[in-house]
């Protein structure tokens, strides 16, 4: 057992007691509706006997309630652990942990990255982009941008694309990748620069 399970189990026991004083019932009374022992329910309700769904079951329905009433599902560690892995020169550091869905990465491209020359490929998907420190280059079909700390893009990624280090230094990025036709909703839309040009990138900045 975890420690999470074992802390949800131990709380078992004084809800059955808040339960069984609530109606008003004594032990003997349970026993004759449940065909549980009184010994057996004495144990429950002080945490001398560990709770099976054998037993819970008719407790809840002598008791008229749901089983998450009774037992409460223990909280996972919301941390995220996964090791960083290596790819095309850039550091991945995963920030979700379920494999299916939205992935969500913090990338880094270290200073001096051989990553400067563009290789633009496509596939299936989906994929946003927010630069967190340094400047980004983005090749995506006939544009070629460059964002800076604050910015934004994202982009179907059967457009053929390419990213990388803009300049010698290090740049730090956040991505999140999804499948095809899962997107990002961005709040801020792009804004028009003097003489009405649109920019082809979204900004985070306020």
């Amino acid at each position: 057992m975890t420690d999470e399970t074992d802390q949800a189990l131990a709380t078992v026991g004084p809800r059955l007691r808040s339960l069984r004083q609530d109606r008003g019932t004594s032990l003997a009374e349970v026993s004759a509706v449940t065909g549980i022992s009184v010994s057996t329910l004495s144990r429950l309700e002080s945490g001398q006997r560990r709770a099976t769904l054998e037993l819970l079951l008719p407790l809840a329905r002598a008791y008229q309630v749901s089983l998450d009433q009774i037992v409460t599902a223990p909280v996972a560690d919301p941390r995220v652990r996964p090791s960083s892995f290596r790819r095309d020169g850039m550091t991945y550091y995963p920030l979700n942990r379920w494999p299916a869905g939205l992935q969500a990465y913090k990338l880094v491209i270290p200073a001096g990255s051989s990553r400067r020359v563009p290789d633009p490929r496509s596939h299936e998907g989906y994929e946003w982009l927010y630069v967190l420190d340094g400047r980004l280059r983005l090749v995506l079909a006939e544009h070629d941008v460059v964002l800076t700390s604050g910015e934004a893009a994202e982009f179907d990624t059967r457009v053929p694309h390419w990213f990388g280090a803009a300049g010698p230094g290090a740049v730090e990025l956040l991505s999140l990748f999804g499948p095809q036709g899962e997107r990002v909703h961005v709040r801020a839309g792009p804004v028009e620069r003097d003489g009405g040009e649109t920019p082809r990138a979204r900004s985070g900045k306020s």
